[in-house]
């Protein structure tokens, strides 16, 4: 039965449909590029808009719900497809189509300056991966989640094998047998359990495993974790370094808003809404996870020092920092939790004005390796500039995002008592700096062999990656109005 703080909208179907719709458009004006790019940028405000449309509601503590297909009782009882958009949906699904507007203004100079190939199936494909980005965003069960965590795989697959030759599709392979093959095998059987063992896949505020043995509850978390590849947790985390092969707009694209961020939502939902905090905290399995986490964040870092290739390291360190967010869910406390969340979104804004910055580089001076990058802080200052914000803010400088972050982690593993948790996260902090500040040491401090022919990106790249350089100082500076927003979800 609906509560007193549930409506029933249209909206989120229609925000959903919007980037949906828009593929087609984008697909009939591909020959057109001046068209073809309008109809993106339209669709992507427009999305941004319809989302931004639901704040009010979500301000005041309701829950906006949209019922799509209920299957007959006689068949399959309490099964359909629906969404449901919380705090914590409008928080993931408000940057993912705000970003989404400055990726394509930013794909937009980038595809025209290096005069790609299969410009219109790259917009396409980028619509498509926003329709299931928001649809991970805003599903009201697990069905629904599925169905669209898969979608996000499908359409992004030929991203990653844009450039059409071996090395891309070698990694496209591995991307589909990561994602698909751990999906199927993993993340659907889990599915399949929780409604054997609760009647329901719906999310629910508290959680639906009340009163499952805690054999099958361990079980299904497990597989849930482990089949939710998209989180980048390491062992399941190759196919990401090797999907650097995409654009750089597509790697933005992956990191920042739709592949790796649905999967650390996911596993997100599923411990707040399908397990519930005080059921995993009664089986102890909790902190155990966020443990698994640490692993994953450590031994990132570490490979991420290795790297001279720069979106190689910034792979890694996606890797490392995606895991926060898994870390601090799983501390099961009030500030862990919120940690947890609002790293989701202010890795979203840091991450992706890193790899704006590193496609911005290869257009301007045409190098992919840090040792190659000497002095182009001097020749590329509003790009190196951004890095710098972004980078400090993965480190955790204050005000910067970052730091919002791991100040609520390090306050939620001593709420935990996890003090091992505590000298971790600092730990990870020095690592973060450790493969940082070379780079900035490189582009400020070493002299350039060719400076005369090092330029900055063009003007509409510049503005995007600015943009989300501030937005990374943004959600620092006003970290509590994310974290008020998050009272209803813990």
């Amino acid at each position: 039965m609906m509560t007193l703080k549930t409506i029933v909208s249209i909206v989120p179907l229609l925000a959903i449909l919007t980037s949906f719709i828009a593929a087609f458009g984008i697909f009939a004006l591909r020959k057109q590029p001046n068209l073809r790019e309008g109809c993106s940028i339209l669709a992507a405000v427009v999305k941004f808009g319809l989302v931004m449309s639901m704040y009010p509601l979500i301000r005041d503590g309701y829950t906006i719900v949209c019922p799509i297909v209920t299957f007959p009782a006689g068949i399959l009882p309490n099964l359909g497809f629906a969404l449901r958009v919380d705090a914590l949906g409008f928080l993931f699904g408000g940057v993912a189509s705000f970003l989404w507007i400055l990726t394509t203004l930013y794909s937009i100079g980038y595809m025209r300056s290096l005069d790609e190939h299969a410009q219109g199936r790259y917009f396409v494909c980028f619509a498509l991966a926003l329709t299931g980005a928001l649809g991970v965003a805003f599903s009201g069960n697990l069905l629904t989640l599925f169905l669209f965590y898969e979608f996000i795989t499908v359409s992004t697959y030929l991203l990653v094998v844009h450039e059409e030759d071996a090395e891309a599709y070698t990694a496209g392979t591995k991307y589909l047998t990561y994602l698909m093959g751990t999906g199927k095998l993993l993340f659907l059987p889990a599915i399949v359990f929780t409604f054997a063992l609760t009647g329901t896949l719906d999310f629910k505020a508290g959680g639906i495993y009340g009163g499952v043995s805690p054999f099958w509850a361990g079980l299904t978390l497990i597989l849930f974790v482990a089949g939710v590849a998209k989180a980048g947790m390491m062992p399941f985390h190759n196919w990401l370094p090797s999907a650097m092969v995409a654009p750089t707009p597509v790697s933005a694209l992956l990191h920042a808003v739709a592949v790796v961020k649905a999967g650390v939502f996911t596993i997100v939902r599923i411990v707040l809404y399908i397990y519930g905090v005080g059921v995993l905290d009664h089986l102890g399995l909790g902190v155990l996870l966020a443990f698994f986490a640490s692993i994953t964040v450590i031994c990132a870092s570490v490979i991420a020092l290795r790297q001279d290739n720069l979106k190689m390291r910034l792979a890694y360190s996606t890797i490392s920092q995606l895991s926060y967010v898994i870390l601090g869910v799983m501390l099961l406390t009030p500030d862990g939790v919120k940690g947890s969340i609002l790293q989701i979104v202010a890795h979203a804004f840091g991450k992706i004005t890193l790899f704006f910055c590193a496609g911005a580089i290869y257009v301007g001076i045409h190098k992919k390796y840090i040792s190659e990058m000497a002095g182009i802080g001097k020749t590329m200052p509003w790009t190196m500039g951004a890095f710098t914000v972004g980078a400090f803010s993965m480190i955790g400088v204050p005000p910067l995002a970052g730091f919002a972050v791991k100040w609520r982690l390090l306050l939620g593993s001593m709420e935990a008592h996890q003090i091992l948790i505590v000298m971790i996260l600092l730990g990870s902090t020095l690592l973060n700096a450790a493969y940082f500040l070379p780079v900035l040491k490189t582009a400020y401090f070493d002299e350039s062999p060719d400076a005369a022919h090092q330029h900055e990106a063009p003007l509409i790249m510049r503005v995007a990656l600015v943009t989300t350089a501030v937005g990374t100082f943004l959600v620092g500076l006003y970290s509590d109005f994310f974290v008020n927003l998050m009272s209803g979800i813990i």
